[in-house]
């Protein structure tokens, strides 16, 4: 059996883009040089550019008063942006805390404005609680959630309603179902989980939320200045964008986002109906209705066995199952990339565990 990668992040991508990415490495499009040796001021990566940037602004039908930006800093430095280009409104902005993910950026967003949470507190993050406990703030500057939670294995499969512009991060999930891009203010994803490698992230912004960065904001973070040159104010990582490029071609052969999430939904389904037809043998703590398609986090009734169950998955040579630190247990990762014969083989193996330890 060939190597099955099931890494939450940095993650797998598609066979076809890394070979690709292979041959052409040393001597891209007959230029005589790498794509990570070339200038980002050359017409070649220009092209290489805008050329990303036309793919993604198909395949989501993002509209035109939306720029799209290829920034550095991760997900963690986008927490900061998003605050120090936003929240000079009013001062103020709501965050839905469904997990890790979105607890982080409520707490960098804190240190540049006040931070509403709209859900009551808990270390304990199963799903989305009922809209009746929600606190939303009319006068925020935003209101701002994590579409899937990589850790707790939490998904939304709805867009919050709100009277103030959402902003929404879509790391794990980004491009593995459709999106009314329309109904966001900012859309953010970094690579290294779904479309890319680590080193770029994506930000999809409104035009009309432009204009009006807190004075802090460092030029890199501001996204009214990048923007403006097109993501070319300083070096970007060129290499990053170029595979995400290669990404984007490759989910339009594939046929869309569209067949992206017909396969997210038969992959989940094969891994949530075995630990439900377990017995209880395996378990998960989430949520029927806010289980993620993207990361599933379980566990073993008898937690001994996990470390047993990894070990063999190993051998296998299925790799990077291990559980969040934060969590424990086992999760499995499922992104665009995990074909539907790999997620069999991990199902068959679920199966054939239980069968010899139960």
């Amino acid at each position: 059996m060939e190597t099955i990668n099931f890494g939450a992040g940095p993650a797998k991508l598609p066979r076809e883009v890394m070979c690709k990415v292979q041959r052409d490495f040393l001597n891209y499009e007959n230029s005589g040089i790498s794509v990570v040796e070339m200038s980002h001021r050359s017409a070649e990566y220009e092209k290489i550019n805008n050329d990303a940037q036309k793919e993604l602004r198909s395949l989501l039908n993002v509209p035109e008063n939306y720029k799209i930006l290829f920034l550095q800093g991760g997900g963690t430095g986008i927490f900061a942006a998003v605050a120090m280009n936003l929240i000079g409104r009013t001062g103020s902005a709501d965050y839905f805390v469904t997990g890790s993910w979105s607890s982080k950026a409520a707490k960098e967003a804190s240190k540049y404005g006040k931070v509403n949470l709209v859900l009551p507190k808990t270390d304990v993050h199963t799903g989305v609680p009922d809209q009746s406990t929600w606190k939303l703030d009319p006068q925020a500057s935003y209101v701002y959630y994590c579409a899937n939670e990589t850790i707790h294995g939490v998904e939304f499969s709805f867009v919050p309603d709100a009277n103030v512009p959402i902003v929404a991060d879509m790391s794990s999930n980004f491009l593995s179902r459709p999106v009314d891009v329309s109904k966001f203010g900012v859309i953010f994803a970094a690579a290294q989980k779904n479309i890319g490698p680590a080193g770029v992230t994506v930000v999809i912004v409104r035009e009309d939320l432009l204009g009006n960065p807190l004075p802090i904001c460092p030029l890199i973070l501001d996204f009214t200045v990048m923007a403006k040159d097109n993501s070319l104010h300083n070096t970007p990582p060129t290499f990053g964008v170029y595979v995400m490029g290669l990404v984007f071609e490759w989910v339009r052969e594939q046929g869309g986002i569209e067949e992206m999430e017909r396969r997210a939904i038969e992959k989940s389904e094969l891994v949530y109906s075995t630990i439900e037809n377990s017995g209880g043998f395996y378990y998960t703590s989430v949520k029927a209705g806010y289980r993620s398609r993207m990361n599933v986090p379980f566990r073993i009734k008898n937690t001994e066995l996990e470390a047993e169950f990894l070990k063999e998955a190993k051998n296998l040579k299925m790799l990077q199952l291990k559980g969040h630190r934060a969590v424990g247990g086992i999760r499995v990762s499922l992104y665009n990339a995990i074909m539907i014969d790999e997620t069999q083989a991990f199902k068959k193996f679920m199966e054939d565990f239980m069968k010899a330890h139960k």
